[in-house]
């Protein structure tokens, strides 16, 4: 062998070395993101209804966050800004089925630069591709309407042990619970002993929907469970940071595709053996925009310099603070799911305030009014309505919203009291307001008129979206 060669392998040989050395500090990231799971549904937030073992021991494993927010609570959106640490109006993904603008870089760039994998199982609903080339990793059921809800874990294992030189991060995208609620068992739970929800109607169709949707809760923590387990069999639990997070709320009125607190509040645990503490909790607030900031950190490099709108909550997860953001902002633009509803919202954890661009207009969510099947209970609520002054109450909250609303959400987390017009809270939505007004122009916001067709159909890959979807 000449020196010249002898040269050229050495230095093969120390580059091999040191992407070692590199991947064995860095840890690698397991995401679990459950589809449309209402927070406090689980037991970890104060839901009595289903038993959940798995997300149970997580939190038992790791910190739980009690304060952590999502600025749209629609599959898509929301999803967009995890994986590219941007809001909405920056990443361009506005409204459901939409996609993020060309050239956006997102989680696989970010984390693919600092030498990960970086693979997806189940659920993907982003685009356009160019922006999320997630390796795929088969075995999850991916459609999030499908009447299963298929899991095999032998494709994620595949993934974790591929290469023990190379760090990666994979996200599990379960397709439970979102509607039409076909698996699971609900004979587990008998509809006339259910605690309902505050902000539901007490009929006895919404009682059965309200079964068939926890037994998919009880269908996501198995999977849980088994995804937690073929981490455990890869050998690398020890060095994986897991993140779960429930999503936006379930279909039920007032949760998805609304700014109410229980539409964008989402469960939210993280487990790092031998860096974040087992079975602690947090005040403090986080965002979806927030994540990858905090991934690139741990991962070793400077979140600063990817740009991004979310800022790193590491210092949270290593007990080096209890604090991070002092508000989480959140949008909602009603367009393809119905007419134009755009509403704006901001909160410090305590106080929620909301602002509904369109008062005078009727919000109207297409699949609750018969775009499908899936919901039976909704007709009730209506007929009801008309002699039942508590479920009258409920519709016209659902349909019929004031300009501004004001909630005292850690004493009402199911927001029934609007104070907005209460003088004894006058500061408080003045405070709110005036930070809102300020992250809308900051994010270049223009509120109303972003909510129309002609928007959505322009947002860039929006008719790659819906060709996609239909």
């Amino acid at each position: 062998m000449t020196a010249k060669n002898k040269t050229k392998l050495m230095l093969l040989i120390l580059a091999s070395l040191s992407l070692r050395a590199m991947a064995a500090q860095q840890p690698n990231f397991l995401i679990i993101i459950a589809d449309d799971c209402t927070y406090n549904e689980l037991p970890l937030y104060g839901g009595q209804n289903v038993r959940t073992p798995a997300i149970d021991r997580l939190a038992s494993e790791g910190m739980t966050f009690d304060n952590a927010y999502l600025c749209i609570a629609m599959c898509n959106p929301c999803r967009t800004e995890l994986y590219t640490g941007l809001y909405p109006p920056t990443n361009g993904s506005c409204w459901n089925h939409s996609a993020a603008r060309a050239g956006t870089k997102s989680i696989v760039h970010r984390l693919g630069d600092l030498g990960y994998r970086v693979g997806l199982t189940g659920k993907k609903h982003v685009g356009p591709p160019k922006s999320f080339p997630f390796v795929a990793v088969k075995g999850v059921e991916g459609g999030c309407v499908s009447q299963t809800a298929n899991f095999n874990d032998s494709g994620m294992k595949a993934f974790m042990t591929r290469n023990d030189d190379q760090p990666f991060c994979l996200v599990v995208g379960l397709v439970v619970p979102h509607a039409p609620w076909t698996v699971g068992n609900p004979e587990h739970f008998d509809p006339e002993k259910l605690k309902l929800p505050d902000n539901l109607a007490d009929t006895t169709e919404t009682r059965s929907d309200f079964a068939k949707y926890l037994a998919e809760i009880e269908v996501l923590d198995r999977h849980i469970a088994r995804t937690l387990k073929a981490l455990e069999q890869s050998g690398k639990s020890q060095n994986t940071m897991v993140i779960f997070t429930s999503e936006q709320g379930s279909q039920f009125p007032g949760n998805k595709w609304t700014n109410f607190d229980t539409g964008i509040h989402t469960g939210f645990i993280v487990r790092w053996p031998g860096n974040v503490k087992p079975a602690r909790r947090t005040n403090a607030i986080i965002q979806f925009a927030d994540v990858l900031p905090t991934l690139i950190e741990a991962a070793g490099a400077d979140p600063e310099d990817a740009k991004l709108d979310g800022e790193s909550f590491l210092p949270v997860l290593l007990q080096k603070t209890n604090k991070h953001r002092q508000f989480a902002y959140s949008m909602h633009n009603n367009i393809p799911e119905g007419p134009p509803y755009p509403i704006r919202s901001v909160t410090d954890g305590k106080w929620h305030y909301i602002r509904n661009l369109t008062p005078d207009a009727i919000y109207i969510e297409k699949h609750l009014m018969g775009q499908n099947q899936w919901h039976q209970y909704w007709p009730t609520w209506v007929v009801e309505s008309t002699f039942n002054p508590r479920t009258n109450m409920l519709v016209n909250r659902y349909m019929h919203r004031p300009p501004e609303q004001l909630y005292r959400v850690d004493k009402d987390s199911f927001e029934m009291t609007n104070l907005a017009a209460d003088p004894e809270y006058a500061n408080e939505k003045r405070r709110l307001s005036a930070q809102l007004d300020r992250w809308m122009a900051q994010q270049g916001d223009p509120g109303a008129d972003i909510d129309t067709e002609e928007q959505w159909t322009a947002s860039k890959e929006g008719k790659h979206f819906k060709q996609l979807i239909e």
